[in-house]
């Protein structure tokens, strides 16, 4: 029997049935909900010819794990990632822009990350399989689609995936909060990996001493640092000014 996975929310349904309709085995939907959005919604997921199943809350909150569903809970076919790190570089045109996260074990961040990555236009987000979350039904939820789009490669050994990127000529630039320059002192417009760590943990000691270089974003008020998903948000969206789009 296949893997399964349960995605719910607007967004992270949408985009499903945009990718891989055939993949949705069913769609919950509140049977109570009848309000615009719902009934566009319904209308893509009958032109995309899924099975509909009417329940109340109290299933659709089962089904989900968490109460903020908005209604909508898909029971999907776990889709299987065809690419290796490799696979993706190879495919990209231009510079490569990866972000790297490196202890991030909390769904939300993830989620949010992979939604930055999205919107930066990220190659891919590499984090290590034993200090990292996987993509589930939270992830997806935040991620609004994105877990969808962006690579999300999890890896043996981080320490030597970032010595492959390297071999690549990635220049692979992690932060910390004690590192002299600040990432606007730094040219990103060549191929570069973004490394980040866990909000107060940050990056693991043998993952900083691989990069490359280590910078800090600039904080000018009572706070040490930001949470991973803003950070990453900075440092991806500052590449991509650099790059001039």
């Amino acid at each position: 029997m296949s893997a399964q996975q349960i995605l719910f929310g607007f967004h992270a349904v949408t985009v499903r049935l945009k990718t891989a309709p055939q993949s949705v085995l069913e769609l919950h939907v509140d049977a109570t909900r009848r309000d615009q959005r719902m009934r566009s919604f319904l209308d893509k997921a009958r032109e995309a010819g899924v099975k509909l199943v009417e329940s109340d809350d109290a299933r659709l909150t089962k089904l989900a794990g968490a109460p903020r569903h908005q209604g909508v809970v898909a029971r999907c076919k776990a889709l299987v990632q065809q690419h290796s790190l490799d696979d993706v570089l190879d495919g990209v045109e231009g510079p490569p822009l990866v972000l790297v996260l490196d202890g991030v074990t909390d769904p939300h961040n993830l989620g949010a990350c992979l939604r930055v990555a999205d919107g930066a236009g990220a190659n891919a987000v590499v984090a290590p399989k034993d200090h990292a979350v996987g993509l589930n039904a939270t992830v997806a939820k935040v991620a609004s689609g994105a877990a969808e789009t962006v690579p999300y490669l999890m890896v043996t050994n981080l320490a030597r995936t970032l010595g492959e990127l390297k071999e690549r000529d990635i220049w692979v630039v992690g932060t910390s909060d004690q590192a002299e320059k600040t990432l606007y002192e730094l040219d990103l417009k060549g191929p570069v990996a973004l490394v980040l760590g866990a909000e107060g943990a940050g990056l693991r000691q043998l993952t900083a001493k691989t990069c490359d270089e280590l910078v800090r974003i600039p904080m000018q008020g009572a706070v040490e640092s930001l949470n991973v998903s803003v950070a990453a948000a900075v440092c991806l969206y500052e590449a991509r000014r650099q790059r001039g789009c």
